[in-house]
């Protein structure tokens, strides 16, 4: 199976950061439904070009999430995620962005004021896109 997943290794994210957070975007967003089997650590580091480690690091510290379990024999699959949960993990990682895209704001002597202009100008951009997207959606149902 085919994860879109990608790497840049000239971010200042370790590897497994970006593999981890990448994946948990897609469980969290439902793109890989309850059940979905997953790559095997060497799939999936061979496709990715990283080490076996790297993705042992990535499954472990997701299946201690409780997204993914893992079945002696079987495979690593997409653990069922209660709604509740799913909502919860969808905040903290918004909420851990935020966070940092603030320290950042601050490090750089931004006012509040400017940081929140700032987002408003990126959630614009960013979502432009996106309302054309839903709005084809919309008409082809």
């Amino acid at each position: 199976m085919w994860i879109p997943i990608q790497i840049d290794e000239n971010r200042p994210e370790p590897l497994y950061h970006q593999i981890e957070t990448q994946l948990r975007g897609l469980i969290l967003g439902e793109e890989l439904a309850e059940g979905t089997l997953l790559p095997s650590i060497r799939e999936l580091a061979v496709a990715l070009k990283c080490s076996v480690i790297t993705i042992r690091r990535v499954y472990q510290d997701l299946e201690s999430e409780g997204l993914l379990r893992t079945r002696q024999g079987t495979g690593t699959f997409v653990a069922g995620v209660d709604a509740v949960v799913r909502e919860g993990h969808r905040h903290e990682r918004v909420v851990e962005a935020f966070e940092k895209a603030v320290e950042t704001g601050l490090q750089l002597h931004c006012t509040p004021q400017e940081m929140e202009s700032i987002l408003r100008d990126v959630i614009a951009r960013r979502t432009a896109g996106r309302k054309g997207e839903a709005d084809d959606r919309a008409s082809e149902e």
